[in-house]
């Protein structure tokens, strides 16, 4: 029997998509994916260290993977193995440490490793002119909806943020690979796509052909594929009128932004480095409302800057409250060794920065209140994910402008559109009807 392997993904879309090619690439060179409780010959922990506790989840997969098969391989790639290393080789049971420099050499690499061989360390800087490499995926976790990376690496250099370093400089996939890999994706079923990189906003920034996302989007608008698309986050000062009047008009388009703010004070994000002011971000928010106003917005906070006082606080706060913000994802920050901001003076004590980023995620419940209920009585068009549960009564879907529905059907309804009424809230998702599901 073949060898057999397992793939433990930690943090972001961009880590999803790299585990899905490295198991396409896996099983191409003849090796298989273990059964669900069976012990893998090779555990690959695909690692994070956006915060450090991505890092230490990162390290408690890893030595749950060796403690749980001592007699098979560990390896732990990624973004944590290029940055740290050292603080992973030491771990009892590792057998591989590569860093996201070498991902593309990564399943030749695995496929030629073997249990109770030496650990191999693979350490390398990225090249000034690196290649934006991507191999086929053949199929995700989710069924119903892929992610597509299109771009990688970041030159911004944020003072709180490692990424830069973890992921090297800006390439893109060019777009004849991207419509080819599309197409691909609508043949192997799947509905939804998520257009992801590190950095998309800056896609085609490389490229000799000098294309940038919105002229993506109007290729892959023309190819007329049966897919919706979805784009990942975006930086607030990278969202031009066009791209807006794209998602406004374009019905395969999700009316979703996810835009990063960190920060409600302009004192806070200058020392972070961040390349806008708040009066721009509230500018633009309430822009995109104003042209979309059922468009999905969601923003990252981050809690406990070094230097954040009450007021700088308080800034965050209100600027929250007042913006048609749907949803949040807020980070306590988190000091990365090698960023500036780790060692910036005025760092603040754990307890309040726990504080802080409770009083967001307060209002974050708010704000998908507020935002789900502005939805209630209207039509969308849902991606149906199979029965919510083990009952089979409801069937759960995503809509375009990012509603968790649930539905009842007479039927298992999974991976096809359903135009769903939403009539009300239940719990942290919306209930509808859909009378093609009822009446079939």
């Amino acid at each position: 029997m073949s060898r057999s392997f397992k793939i433990i993904t930690l943090g972001c879309k961009v880590n999803q998509f790299e585990s899905a090619a490295l198991k396409s690439s896996l099983m191409e060179l003849g090796l298989r994916e273990a059964a669900r409780k069976e012990r893998a010959d090779i555990t690959v922990v695909n690692t994070c260290i956006v915060t450090q506790k991505a890092a230490h989840q990162s390290r408690q997969a890893i030595r749950a993977a060796a403690k749980a098969n001592p007699s098979g391989l560990t390896a732990a790639i990624g973004c944590y193995a290029q940055v740290y290393p050292e603080e992973l080789s030491p771990i009892p049971g590792i057998g591989l440490v590569a860093g996201n420099s070498v991902k593309p050499r990564l399943p030749e690499i695995i496929a030629d490793l073997n249990a109770g061989d030496p650990q191999l360390r693979i350490l390398e800087d990225f090249a000034d002119q690196a290649s934006f490499e991507c191999r086929p995926v053949r199929g995700f976790l989710n069924r119903t909806r892929a992610f597509l990376k299109v771009q990688d690496g970041c030159q911004s250099f944020c003072s709180y943020c490692i990424v830069p370093l973890a992921r090297g400089p800006l390439r893109s996939l060019k777009p004849s690979q991207v419509l080819h890999i599309l197409e691909d994706l609508s043949g192997q079923g799947f509905k939804e796509v998520v257009l992801t990189g590190v950095h998309l906003g800056k896609y085609g920034f490389d490229l000799e052909d000098g294309e940038d996302l919105k002229g993506l989007l109007r290729l892959i608008g023309g190819e007329g594929l049966p897919l919706r698309i979805r784009l990942s986050s975006i930086e607030p000062n990278e969202i031009e009128q066009e791209l807006i009047d794209m998602v406004a008009s374009e019905d395969w388009l999700c009316r979703h932004f996810h835009i990063p703010l960190q920060s409600g004070d302009n004192t806070v994000l200058e020392r972070m480095k961040r390349p806008y002011r708040v009066e721009a971000f509230r500018d633009l928010l309430c822009h995109i409302h104003d042209n979309i106003p059922l468009a999905a917005i969601g923003v990252d906070i981050m809690a406990g800057f070094p230097g954040e006082d009450k007021r700088a606080h308080r800034n965050t706060l209100s600027l929250i409250q007042d913006l048609p913000i749907s949803y949040l994802h807020v980070f306590p920050f988190s000091p990365r060794k090698g960023t500036e901001a780790a060692m910036f003076q005025g760092q603040l004590r754990p307890e309040m920065i726990k504080k802080r980023t409770e009083d967001i995620r307060g209002l974050d419940l708010r704000k998908r209140e507020v935002f789900y209920g502005s939805c209630i009585g209207k039509d969308f068009l849902v991606l149906a994910e199979g029965w919510k549960g083990r009952q089979r009564l409801m069937i759960k879907g995503l809509s375009d402008n990012y509603l968790p529905v649930l539905f009842p059907s007479h039927r298992e309804v999974n991976n096809e559109f359903v135009t769903v009424r939403i009539q009300g809230l239940d719990g942290l998702a919306l209930r509808g009807t859909s009378s093609t599901a009822e009446s079939s």
